[in-house]
């Protein structure tokens, strides 16, 4: 993947609520002198996106939003779920059924602009497609193994077939010798797998019929939204990209991490 402008036409939400179990209030968490999910919008804007929006139900944050000059929707405090909640945003910002929306997530401070770009062409070259991601190759066998790293089985022309906690594709003559060695381990040689990074592209007028579709069993039990897409025969666009970007805050010692990043000129 280039550091190339994106060439596709498209906008960025990114959700923040203010409620949080492991960081409370992390949206708003001071990162070298600014909110963190007004860092993300500075990375999201750096992509080439038309324009950036911050989605929230907090009064807080749309201030924090408001004072660095990006543009806020006023957003349900309830929403069954992430693409619920930006369907709702793209609604109120009246964007056209044939536009292209990024979610980025409010606790990616690093999110290399890059990637959001990336993820937008993909949509947009992909015309069969509903909605477009990322994913990466994994290399070690632990992060193969750990059912918080989720993978994804791409097919020949890039879309995707599956998602899933479980260690996928299944190796079914080397699983054993794979679960006995250490976790930092490299996996064998010739065996690929993808762990799916949580950035989506969708066109809005999908944004719109995804309300509709009634829950998948499988989703139910992976706890993964967008197989439910997946279930009733919408595609996936999957672009892969080089290596893992930085992961997001979700504790203490993430917003330490992130803040060490760009004190020390690193976004």
């Amino acid at each position: 993947m280039s550091d190339d402008a994106a060439i596709a036409s498209f906008t960025v939400i990114i959700p923040a609520r203010f409620a949080s179990t492991r960081l409370p209030a992390k949206a708003l968490a001071d990162i070298a002198g600014k909110p963190m999910v007004v860092r993300v919008a500075d990375q999201a804007r750096a992509s080439g996106a038309k324009a950036v929006w911050i989605a929230t139900d907090h009064d807080g944050i749309e201030a924090a939003a408001r004072e660095h000059g990006i543009d806020v929707i006023r957003s349900r405090r309830e929403h069954a779920s992430g693409t619920d909640r930006i369907a709702e945003a793209a609604a109120i910002a009246g964007l056209p059924d044939d536009a292209l929306v990024v979610n980025v997530q409010g606790d990616e401070p690093q999110m290399p602009p890059a990637i959001i770009g990336a993820v937008a062409n993909q949509l947009a070259s992909r015309p069969a497609a509903s909605i477009a991601t990322a994913c990466h190759p994994i290399h070690a066998i632990g992060d193969f193994l750990n059912p918080n790293v989720v993978k994804a089985v791409l097919d020949a022309d890039g879309f995707a077939m599956t998602f899933s906690r479980a260690p996928v594709p299944w190796p079914r003559d080397s699983i054993d010798a794979i679960r006995a060695m250490p976790g930092d381990v490299a996996l064998p040689s010739g065996f690929t797998a993808l762990r799916h990074l949580g950035i989506y592209a969708y066109r809005v007028a999908f944004l719109a019929h995804y309300a509709t579709l009634a829950p998948a069993p499988i989703e139910h039990w992976e706890a993964l939204e967008q197989l439910r897409a997946m279930w009733h025969g919408h595609r996936i666009a999957v672009a892969v990209i080089d290596a893992a970007p930085p992961a997001g805050v979700d504790t203490p010692a993430d917003l330490e991490r992130v803040r060490a990043a760009y004190a020390a000129g690193r976004r």
